[in-house]
């Protein structure tokens, strides 16, 4: 195995080019757009193991029919006659057991044990970006909110991680943007945070000064097996090598699934924007009962949330943006929610099963990694380092076992 191509330049490819050149292999990565063009560049860039769980569960089937109806909840879908995606959400919704929970954590548990020892893994090797250490600060408007979260942790915890949190008396102290209106709060250990577009710029520049080759701006129409693994551009070049990678996050079926993939991914957009604070943030603050989750980024604190099925190509729907503020407004202070800068939407890949899609397809020396849904940015360098493995030995280590994309 001496020559890949990689299509997709966000954290899932490039981390996939960076390990595939770990064992030799001479790599070539493709993306229409630019490096973290797609969910990569806007998301809160937490790498946080101990939250990296299943996204359906019980709580849907008593949360998701009053989002429906409340204009500023985290989960948002258009009423429009869309036959796929109503088949997506109610295989999705169907997973919303407490059985398919334990199921999809148990699959999920073995790369989240192993993921941040992969960001480490990038840093030895010469990727020049930085990982934070928390605390994340969760806040609460009333004890009752906290149940859920706490239920979640739990179950983690059962499934084998090691997951450190404790109770603080006065979350002002770690997260003083945290308003008076925040009663109960917990500290989160453990887990870390990245400013995710610089850091994924970095990956590539990584991959491309170990003589990785890097073409932005080129469209993949295709990719093919006839005799040799190959990607065909839009302007009719081909483009042969010993392997294919597509990880194009919620736009994989677009080139996987005429290979075998079958498995739905939705787009479940979600969007961020970043404010000036009156004290500089140091934690990340997570406001579950809202869904919302905030970063220190560049001097500024990033905001984040919203789960939004709709077409990953759409455009930026200003109305979910203003719900993020509307649910923020009574919680956060020190900030001036109303001049917002760097406001962003971003496409999730979501699988109707919560498990991601990594490994080989039905055409010879073609591989998918994507599907993470919320994920992608903390399981990318353990993602990229099982596949490439997989690739090149053409053994599947059980850690990637579940994640079977011809499921």
């Amino acid at each position: 195995m001496v020559r890949s191509i990689v299509v997709g330049a966000g954290m899932v490819g490039l981390a996939t080019a960076w390990h595939l050149q770990e064992h030799g292999v001479e790599v070539t990565v493709i993306d229409r757009t630019g490096v973290a063009a797609g969910s990569s560049w806007g998301n809160a860039g937490w790498l946080t193991p101990g939250k990296t769980i299943p996204l359906a569960d019980p709580s849907l089937w008593t949360y998701g029919p009053r989002a429906l109806i409340d204009p500023d909840a985290a989960l948002h879908v258009p009423f429009r006659v869309d036959a796929g995606l109503w088949s997506f959400l109610a295989r999705f919704a169907s997973h919303g057991t407490r059985g398919a929970w334990d199921r999809t954590m148990a699959a999920l548990t073995p790369i989240d044990r192993m993921a941040l020892e992969c960001f480490d893994e990038l840093t030895a090797g010469g990727v020049h970006a930085e990982t934070r250490e928390g605390p994340f600060v969760i806040g609460f408007t009333e004890e009752a909110h906290s149940k859920g979260f706490l239920r979640e942790i739990d179950g983690v915890i059962r499934h084998g991680q090691d997951v450190p949190i404790e109770h603080l008396e006065n979350p002002r102290e770690l997260a003083p943007q945290l308003s008076d209106a925040v009663k109960v709060a917990y500290r989160l250990d453990g887990q870390r945070f990245i400013e995710p577009g610089p850091y994924v710029q970095a990956l590539a520049d990584a991959v491309t000064a170990r003589g990785g080759k890097l073409q932005t701006g080129v469209a993949v129409s295709s990719v093919d097996s006839a005799g040799q693994p190959s990607v065909t551009l839009a302007d009719g070049e081909r483009m042969t090598a010993d392997s294919v990678v597509i990880a194009t996050g919620a736009w994989l079926p677009q080139l996987a699934r005429r290979l075998g993939v079958t498995v739905r991914v939705q787009a479940g957009r979600g969007y961020s924007f970043t404010v000036d604070t009156d004290e500089p943030a140091r934690h990340p603050v997570y406001l579950p009962f809202q869904r919302i989750a905030c970063t220190p980024y560049q001097g500024r604190l990033r905001i984040a949330g919203t789960m939004e099925f709709r077409n990953a190509d759409e455009p930026v729907q200003s109305r979910r943006i203003q719900a993020i503020v509307n649910q923020a407004r009574t919680l956060l202070t020190g900030m001036d929610l109303d001049d917002r800068h760097d406001e962003w939407v971003g496409s999730r890949p979501v699988t109707p099963d919560g498990l991601p899609l990594v490994g080989a397809t039905r055409t010879p020396g073609v591989y998918v990694a994507g599907g993470h849904g919320m994920w992608g940015i903390v399981l990318g360098p353990a993602t990229g380092k099982m596949l490439a493995e997989r690739i090149v030995t053409g053994k599947t280590d059980p850690v990637i076992a579940p994640f079977n994309p011809l499921r």
